[in-house]
């Protein structure tokens, strides 16, 4: 797999450069940026293929800088920052993040998360017209034409929620799925009761796709944010 063109947005120089000195280790090409005005300019002029950032910059939040980058491009995003709040993640998942790893983060960690959204960026760019119709991840196949579900050999009985749940993530594999992001995708609004609703499908949709619902392989949920599928090798 070729390593992807990264670009590191950070302002402090010891973090800077403990990301930079891990990603040459593991041979990736690398840009680094240290505010918000200069990540979109190296955004806009090298189309990196991944984006770690930090929310914390010195002339701008990292939130706008992301909202900014939306407007033009799809590349992955993931956050990395001190805020820990659920609110904050969110926030920026919201915005159009891809993923959010908090400080102090350990290298394996990171590496982990670049291998993640290395693998959803294969599956993206080898996609063509006819194959973006079916989706396999391990034993799960989802037939986007025929709106059918198997698990193994097994059709899956999938209410008109659960389908509609299953094929959301699936088209987003490898990427934290806010609560809001779904509700309003599944049933066009977000109050307290649709969230409540969405716990309730997930669980049920769990037990039909999860050997083992309570230490589930293929969605992860990131309690207080969303969930996740997650690519099964």
């Amino acid at each position: 797999m070729n390593k992807p063109l990264i670009l590191v947005v950070e302002d402090d120089t010891s973090v800077r450069n403990l990301i930079s000195t891990t990603l040459r280790a593991h041979d990736y090409r690398y840009l680094t940026a240290q505010n918000g005005d200069s990540a979109i300019m190296e955004a806009s002029s090298h189309n990196p293929e991944i984006i770690l950032l930090d929310l914390g910059l010195p002339d701008m939040d990292g939130v706008e800088v992301i909202k900014k980058i939306r407007t033009w491009s799809n590349v992955p995003i993931i956050v990395i920052s001190a805020r820990s709040e659920d609110t904050d993640k969110i926030d920026a998942l919201d915005a159009g993040a891809d993923d959010y790893l908090t400080k102090p983060f350990s290298v394996e960690e990171l590496l982990a998360r670049l291998r993640v959204t290395q693998r959803r960026l294969a599956i993206m760019q080898n996609e063509s017209p006819v194959e973006t119709s079916l989706f396999t991840n391990g034993q799960l196949r989802v037939d986007y034409a025929a709106g059918c579900a198997y698990l193994g050999e097994e059709e899956l009985h999938l209410t008109p929620i659960e389908y509609k749940l299953l094929c959301l993530l699936s088209r987003n594999v490898g990427k934290v799925l806010t609560h809001t992001f779904i509700t309003q995708s599944i049933w066009g609004s977000s109050w307290d009761n649709d969230i409540a609703s969405l716990r309730v499908f997930m669980a049920t949709l769990r037990k039909k796709i999860e050997s083992q619902p309570e230490s589930p392989q293929y969605i992860q949920t990131h309690i207080g944010v969303g969930y996740r599928m997650m690519k099964v090798e």
